[in-house]
């Protein structure tokens, strides 16, 4: 009978816990407190349960179908803020007066051209026009150095003086030539008076007219001969003259040598004693160079020689040493000859030397301007400002300034073209527009005091 009772209740209970699950927990508790094993349905065949089956929490709005759970909260945003982060200003208010109070030059965009250069290494070398020698034109001894080197000279200034016999012996014929010409002068003119009253000979006119011509043409003679030798007749008589009242002294013997332009003593190759002029002797006492302008020798390979033009503007820089220096100069010479050796051509740039900065002798890089492109925007190198790594101008406009973001293209040594972000006719800040990108760094702090 209990068996009986136990097989109803169990086949009740299957058919209670098949219709209604959680009912069928309570009975098969039940069962098993008699003594009757739980009984564990197979799980039914289909797909597992979905995230979207997880049963929503309490008070919370129903999360959309497919819709992933989210892990956090965003922070409330200020107005002026992206995706939480504070965006930066771009906007910097200014009155007028603010601006030229801080000298802030405002430019208006415009179009212009970029230069497009050649660098070339170069040598300075002294101006070729500018240098010169001062020769020993007789043979002779050197009596004074006036000149120590590197002092400046003049024009035409006494440097040297040498004691020379070959100067005495032309300046003593062109002296005797002078005398028996004017002794010849007085013979003659007395013949022609005497002729013309006829009272002498003509034959006696005849020979003292041709003695007086021949002493004429002896005096032109050694005059040239001074010449040649860079004397002036005028001042050796003068000499003569004052020799005759110190009989002590003479300057037959004398010979003085100048210099040829105005510089410096870059070279003096001799010294007190030397002997001068002769074979194998010294030749050149000084040289004298006129630096206020050098010369740099470039050498332009020939696949670039096209481009280089007389004339063109050249900015030097010094290969070592200071590199901040420069000066500019330009093209006066582009040789129609190639060096068979390297096969360039000579390039010559003069280079104004006024402070005398630039030295002959020293390795030099030289920027030859070789073309020019036209731009529609250019702005000068001075208005660019870099902020959080791009390249930003400031426009003004009617409060003050805004920061624009520009795309920068080509370039030479003074300013860029601009690709994008201006168009021709803004207006932008140029001189002291880092104080611009001060004062936005202050609102991007919050600091505005």
């Amino acid at each position: 009978m209990r068996i009986l009772l136990s097989v109803v209740i169990l086949a009740t209970g299957i058919a209670i816990g098949g219709a209604v699950p959680r009912v069928s927990d309570f009975v098969q508790d039940a069962l098993a407190s008699v003594g009757v094993p739980r009984i564990h349905p197979a799980p039914a065949a289909g797909p597992p349960p979905s995230e979207t089956d997880v049963p929503e929490p309490a008070g919370e709005h129903p999360r959309p179908r497919g819709a992933k759970p989210e892990t956090g909260h965003a922070t409330a945003g200020h107005p002026h803020e992206e995706g939480g982060r504070e965006a930066e200003p771009t906007v910097i208010k200014m009155q007028p007066e603010q601006v030229s109070g801080q000298d802030i030059t405002v430019v208006t965009v415009e179009g212009g051209t970029l230069a497009r250069h050649l660098l070339v290494p170069g040598t300075i070398a002294p101006d070729a026009d500018r240098i010169a020698r001062v020769p020993a034109r007789v043979v002779g001894i050197v009596a004074e150095m006036r000149k120590r080197l590197g002092e400046e000279v003049v024009k035409g200034e006494v440097v040297a003086v040498l004691d020379s016999r070959e100067a005495a012996d032309a300046k003593s014929e062109y002296l005797t030539a002078s005398v028996k010409a004017e002794l010849e002068k007085t013979n003659f003119d007395r013949q022609q008076a005497l002729w013309d009253k006829r009272i002498s000979a003509e034959s006696a006119f005849l020979n003292a007219k041709a003695v007086y011509s021949e002493a004429q043409l002896r005096v032109d003679l050694a005059r040239q001969k001074l010449s040649a030798l860079s004397l002036n007749a005028a001042e050796v008589a003068s000499a003569a003259k004052r020799d005759e009242t110190t009989p002590n002294t003479s300057t037959l013997r004398r010979y003085e040598l100048r210099s040829p332009l105005s510089g410096r003593v870059v070279e003096r190759k001799v010294d007190l004693g030397t002997d001068v002029g002769g074979q194998g002797d010294p030749d050149d006492l000084y040289t004298v160079a006129d630096l206020s302008t050098v010369w740099i020798e470039l050498a332009v390979p020939t696949t670039e020689l096209a481009k280089v033009k007389e004339g063109a503007r050249v900015v030097v820089t010094p290969s070592q040493g200071d590199a901040d220096k420069q000066a500019e100069g330009k093209v006066i010479f582009v040789s129609p000859i190639l060096n068979p050796d390297t096969r360039s051509a000579r390039v010559i740039v003069a280079l104004p030397n006024r402070d005398m900065a630039w030295r002959p002798g020293t390795f030099v890089t030289a920027e030859v301007e070789v073309g020019q492109d036209a731009v529609e925007v250019r702005v000068p190198k001075a208005a660019i400002q870099t902020v959080a790594g791009e390249k930003v101008v400031f426009v003004r406009t009617a409060t003050g300034f805004e920061k624009r973001e520009i795309e920068l293209g080509r370039s030479d040594d003074d300013a860029y073209e601009v690709v994008s972000g201006l168009r021709p006719g803004d207006e932008i800040a140029v001189a002291n527009s880092f104080l611009l990108k001060a004062e936005l760094g202050k609102a991007a702090t919050g600091d505005n005091d």
